[in-house]
């Protein structure tokens, strides 16, 4: 009987050992199968986020062409491998693990904010120059808005009046009051891009607001091995950026100088033209002015991160 009992035990115990092993086995394989469906979703996911960016780069694009009257075929054809060639840009960017080009990628919303203010110029741009020929009640609206914006920006020897001057030869006096109020317009969501990223950046505390920051995936172009300490070397392309978003107004002008000169300027001085090279005008200095704010911000955040892990180990090390 002893015997017997020994046995049975045995075999219970046996029993109970190859069920626990079955459950361990599976609920590792249910493990496994929730990570495997969590990164198949997080892949769809950002392939989904990447065509709908690639969407959007297209339509920014194809805005001026879709809205202006009277567009050439052959300026449509050129349009179209623009937008396509951004596109497909935009989709192997975002489509990717790591960034290779587009900086602060993980850290909204600083390319969210850059985008939606150069799509909201391009558009209203193109709402500018189509009422020259079409009014409407909006095209009225926004037209007003940029003039009064364009004749307060309009002093001596201004990035305005430089513009100006060297478009005036070639315009007449109703082709000059659609080009004032499309400065006037370019210019005023440059500014409040610019604002709203500073406000945003201080009461959000960007850019860690979104979680960890890893300055080297948002940094793609920067490179932490080139030499140099990482602080000095991000404070000095801050101030290049700065400097260059200050410039660059000025220079644009002479461009468009040397542009009307070389190019007919029947065919320089027609809406599309003139909607890019306004937005870029306004846009480009602000954006330089938004990356020299970040790079400084990040800068002063290693450098925080530097100070408060110097004081932790000076405290470890501090006799009892």
């Amino acid at each position: 009987m002893t015997e017997t009992g020994n046995g049975q035990h045995c075999v219970n115990n046996e029993a109970r050992a190859t069920i626990s092993a079955q459950s361990i086995l599976e609920q590792i394989g249910g493990i496994v199968s929730l990570t495997a469906r969590l990164k198949v979703e997080t892949v769809i996911t950002q392939i989904i986020g990447a065509l709908a960016r690639a969407v959007l780069v297209v339509l920014l694009i194809a805005t001026p062409a879709l809205l202006l009257p009277g567009v050439p075929t052959d300026t449509t054809q050129i349009v179209t491998l623009v937008a396509l060639f951004a596109a497909t840009l935009t989709l192997f960017e975002y489509a990717s693990t790591y960034p290779s080009m587009i900086e602060f990628r993980f850290a909204p919303p600083f390319n969210r904010m850059r985008f939606v203010a150069l799509f909201l110029t391009v558009f209203l741009l193109t709402v500018v120059f189509r009422g020259a020929d079409h009014p409407t009640p909006l095209t009225s609206v926004v037209t007003a808005v940029g003039t009064l914006v364009g004749q307060v920006i309009d002093f001596p020897f201004g990035p305005w009046r430089l513009l100006l001057d060297s478009l005036s030869p070639s315009l007449d006096a109703a082709e000059l009051s659609t080009v004032r109020a499309a400065a006037g317009i370019s210019y005023v969501i440059s500014m409040v891009m610019l604002a709203i990223f500073v406000v945003v950046m201080r009461l959000s505390k960007w850019p860690v607001s979104a979680g960890q920051f890893n300055v080297w995936l948002n940094l793609p172009l920067f490179d932490p091995t080139a030499g140099g300490d990482v602080v000095d070397r991000l404070n000095r392309d801050a101030r290049i950026n700065l400097i260059l978003g200050l410039l660059l107004p000025f220079i644009v002008p002479g461009l468009a100088r040397f542009g009307s000169g070389m190019f007919d300027p029947d065919r320089f001085l027609t809406p599309q033209p003139l909607i890019w090279m306004f937005a870029l005008w306004a846009f480009l200095p602000a954006s330089l002015f938004m990356r020299g704010i970040a790079l400084k911000r990040v800068a002063m955040m290693i450098s925080q991160q530097r100070r408060a892990r110097r004081m932790l180990q000076q405290g470890q090390f501090q006799p009892a």
